[in-house]
């Protein structure tokens, strides 16, 4: 097999790891004396869904509405799907998320409610608070996904903005609730996966305030007099750990990164390669992470003790871009051309990175690859490598060389895998 043929299948391992059909029906629990509503958002919504379905008993009543991507819809019968905006968020999204809270609120005490919660479903479970209009909602969204914050960070916005997360969701159901999450954050906190709909929130109007102020942002002022509101008790917090909201509710973690990694650690081992897993919580700018792991992998060359090749070397989490050039591109390939150039070439080291959704940004691709060729072939096609990163524009670099990986969606998200293989 050749290193690019274990670079793929290794990549399609880890998603298979995460599979809805495979994982949802483990976790479902017995149908409840009156009616299951099922509610959902993320990448995997759909999947999900069609999972419930596949497995509850057919005379046992069910219905509900899930949100996912445009694109990321499977044909289901008794749960609706609603396609929306990711990752910045739409009417239609805006519309499904008033009519989840709306049935939410019907239920009664002998009722459940299912929640199927994934990667994505920040920007879908899209209903602002009064007096923030969803064109509000979108600009400081569209802020925060260039200048570099994190998802926590980002997140902490959006659920002082919300209606239906931190824990808004799980405040307006009268019955027992049930959520089955798909992990897509670092550490895996649910607080954190779609903003926490069914969690508590352990963050605060003023923590929401200071993310925007570290990052210098142009705060429309609707969002800025809510946050301030807020701040100053004017509203009310979201609710907070210990609240005896959450005494009905149940969240579980059900599919993650490292799941996912270690899956692909034994196909490695299975095929006589050392696999390492450097960690499922990589976070930082995507390039200065890449540089770190040049160097680890050239001191598994030139100094070979504990490490030695042939090796596989596994990461994951959710590395960001700053973006400050017009160029096309996500974190995945960003990382990788990063990688590219600091290792110059070296001979026997491929790298693959991908997106386990299967989007790398908002593009088509879920990654990209990189061989000991790759910089001799960009620049037989006169491309620099260089330049293409400055102007954040990875996309194109990869496209040319033919070595993007395009899957299409792949309906799960525990978020980057990475491997450096080095033979």
């Amino acid at each position: 097999m050749n290193p690019r043929d274990y670079l793929l299948e290794s990549f399609s391992i880890a998603i298979k790891a995460a599979d809805p059909a495979h994982i949802v029906p483990q976790y479902l629990p017995s149908p409840p004396k009156g009616r299951t509503l099922v509610v959902g958002a993320g990448k995997a919504a759909a999947a999900m869904a069609l999972a419930v379905e596949n497995s509850w008993p057919p005379d046992a009543p069910l219905d509900g509405l899930v949100i996912t991507r445009y694109g990321h819809q499977l044909p289901t019968c008794r749960i609706k799907v609603v396609e929306a905006g990711h990752p910045i968020p739409d009417q239609n999204g805006e519309q499904a998320s008033r009519h989840m809270l709306s049935a939410v609120k019907t239920l009664g005490a002998e009722d459940l409610l299912l929640c199927l919660l994934s990667g994505g479903g920040s920007s879908l479970l899209a209903l602002p608070i009064d007096g923030i209009s969803l064109h509000d909602l979108q600009q400081i969204t569209h802020q925060l996904l260039c200048c570099g914050a994190s998802i926590q960070e980002i997140n902490t916005v959006r659920k002082h903005l919300s209606a239906i997360q931190g824990g808004k969701l799980a405040a307006a159901c009268k019955a027992p609730i049930r959520a089955l999450i798909i992990s897509d954050v670092t550490g895996d906190e649910a607080t954190h996966i779609a903003s926490g709909p069914c969690t508590p929130d352990p963050t605060t109007f003023s923590d929401a305030l200071a993310v925007l102020e570290h990052y210098h942002l142009n705060v429309p002022p609707p969002v800025k007099q809510k946050l301030l509101a807020g701040k100053n008790q004017q509203l009310d917090e979201t609710p907070k750990p210990g609240s005896p909201i959450f005494t009905h509710v149940a969240n579980k973690i059900i599919a993650s990164a490292h799941q996912s990694l270690s899956a692909a650690a034994d196909y490695f081992q299975r095929h006589q390669i050392s696999a390492l897993i450097l960690g499922d919580t990589v976070t930082g700018e995507s390039r200065e992470i890449a540089k770190g792991y040049a160097a680890l992998v050239k001191e598994i060359r030139f100094h070979p003790q504990s490490l030695k090749a042939p090796i596989a070397l596994l990461s994951g989490g959710e590395t960001t871009v700053t973006i400050k050039g017009e160029g096309r591109g996500g974190r995945n390939t960003e990382f990788l051309l990063s990688l590219l150039i600091e290792l110059a070439g070296m001979e026997d080291v491929y790298a693959l990175a991908c997106d386990t959704d299967g989007i790398d940004g908002t593009e088509n691709n879920a990654g990209a690859i990189i061989t000991p060729d790759s910089l001799m072939r960009a620049k037989q096609l006169g491309l620099s490598a260089q330049i293409l990163l400055d102007n954040n524009d990875t996309y194109t670099f990869f496209q040319q060389l033919n070595d993007l990986v395009i899957t299409g969606p792949t309906y799960t998200n525990v978020n980057d895998f990475r491997v450096i293989l080095i033979l």
